[in-house]
């Protein structure tokens, strides 16, 4: 089984204010993006954030939706290049879990 980090570095920009940092800091990134990956990896055939944020209505979108990129450069999902329409009437790209992880 692999581990994300834990780490807040990078969750704030250091033209952010001090309250910015203090939250990032409060953070455990770790666990929320190891969360959103087998969110992700539940849909086989990809999934756009609205699904996403359906199956955690309990957390914010703005918390959610910084995780995606953070896992595509990490190698844990992917951009499919598809994109599906969202509740909002646009358009999102279709995430999906990397094939090649074993956990």
């Amino acid at each position: 089984m692999f581990e994300f980090p834990h780490t807040w570095k990078g969750l704030a920009r250091s033209t952010d204010p001090d309250t910015s940092h203090k939250a990032a800091e409060s953070m455990n990134a770790g666990a929320l993006e190891l969360l959103i990956y087998y969110m992700i990896k539940a849909f086989p055939k990809g999934c756009i954030s609205d699904d996403v944020e359906r199956m955690l209505p309990h957390i914010r979108s703005h918390s959610i939706t910084p995780r995606f990129s953070q896992l595509i450069k990490k190698g844990f999902i992917v951009d499919t290049g598809e994109r599906r329409t969202a509740s909002s009437g646009r358009t999102q790209r279709v995430l999906m879990a990397t094939t090649n992880r074993k956990d």
